[in-house]
């Protein structure tokens, strides 16, 4: 079996959940005998090794514009994986949806793993939210199977498109305990801080939650891990007007710092409201974190509907309301801490979910051989 991969910046670049979910995958499905190539986009690697890890590697130019990089990235890429030797082409980006036709050129099999709603997120305005709604409508006709990270997400392809989706989630970081004199660097103490992980964009409600925060009489600091990687007007302004009670830290590189944030927070909160599948939940998961997310569908699912976490509506008043449940019960909080990780099931294994890929690539090129 041969794969090949397209749709992130590189392996073994890492900079979200997709290019984490790739380097799990096939550093995994190398172990299982299989043929793996991911192609990288060309200009974020100054070495150009052909092959790590025994995963092959291929480097393909593209334009570095926010609006054009995946588009023009996928299309070369798939360009290239079309006329190779690959069985299976794996996609993991909804921007090459229109592009499924071109590996039937050479009779390629083809996979693409949607990911969250991207025609609704507020980055993608206009003509670009209108390319992305077209592009999951051709996504769904083009490609020989669809893939969708959570059951939730399944529901939105079957109403939005009439098209059925095999749910294959992202897995979990393994649990290891950190060291928490790693807060000291970040001037903050264990239990004593309320913690966002990810992107400043509008869709993941920092700005929300910082308001609310602000608004509240918490007794805790709000910290917030990651950024926005170029000049952005939205991160710039949550900076400027959260004043000193907010501590804006950055990308958070080192890996042992990041779980010691999350292991010791008093409870993480995830705003998060387009994805399926979120990898920044599933490390709060395993990292024992008392959870507050966003009241939608996919944080449902992997809460068991409130079983394993509290949730906010979309507005100030609900989050202030969340705050003093927390602050006032902290035996509350120490129970979700206690029982969190138990809703890590195989679903969420790294394991299983390679295993679940591969299943899926041997049945879709059974078929061509039958």
């Amino acid at each position: 079996m041969k794969v090949a991969i397209i749709g992130t910046r590189g392996y073994p670049y890492v900079y979200g959940g997709f290019e984490t979910f790739v380097k799990e995958l096939s550093e995994r499905l190398v172990k299982k005998g299989v043929d793996v190539h991911i192609y990288c986009q060309r200009d974020l690697f100054d070495k150009k090794p052909v092959m790590i890890n025994g995963i092959h590697l291929h480097y393909i130019p593209t334009i570095q514009t926010k609006s054009l990089n995946q588009i023009v990235h996928s299309f070369l890429s798939i360009l290239h994986a079309t006329f190779s030797s690959v069985d299976v082409i794996l996609v993991v980006n909804l921007a090459a949806g229109p592009m499924g036709w071109i590996p039937k050129i050479t009779g390629k099999k083809t996979i693409i793993n949607v990911d969250g709603l991207e025609w609704l997120r507020p980055k993608w305005k206009g003509l670009g939210a209108l390319y992305f709604r077209f592009a999951a409508k051709l996504a769904t006709k083009l490609y020989d199977l669809i893939i969708t990270d959570a059951e939730a997400m399944r529901d939105v392809y079957l109403e939005e498109f009439k098209k059925d989706s095999l749910v294959i989630a992202y897995g979990a970081p393994a649990f290891k305990k950190a060291d928490s004199s790693l807060l000291s660097r970040f001037n903050i103490l264990p239990d004593d801080y309320y913690l966002i992980v990810g992107r400043l964009i509008p869709d993941n409600n920092a700005d929300l939650i910082i308001k609310a925060y602000l608004e509240s009489n918490s007794q805790k600091k709000l910290v917030v891990v990651g950024d926005v990687p170029y000049k952005d007007v939205y991160a710039e302004s949550l900076k400027k007007n959260a004043g000193h009670r907010v501590n804006f830290i950055g990308y958070v590189r080192d890996n042992e710092e990041l779980m010691a944030l999350y292991q010791n927070c008093f409870t993480y909160i995830h705003g998060h409201k387009f994805g399926g599948t979120n990898p920044a939940m599933l490390k709060a998961m395993s990292n024992n974190c008392s959870i507050l997310a966003l009241n939608t569908k996919f944080n449902k699912e992997m809460l068991r509907n409130g079983e394993l976490g509290l949730f906010f509506d979309e507005d100030t008043k609900s989050l202030n309301y969340a705050f003093n449940i927390l602050e006032s019960k902290p035996e509350l909080v120490q129970k979700l801490k206690k029982e969190v990780a138990s809703g890590l099931t195989d679903k969420y294994n790294w394991d299983a979910v390679t295993t679940a890929y591969q299943l899926a690539m041997n049945n879709i090129t059974n078929k061509t051989r039958a």
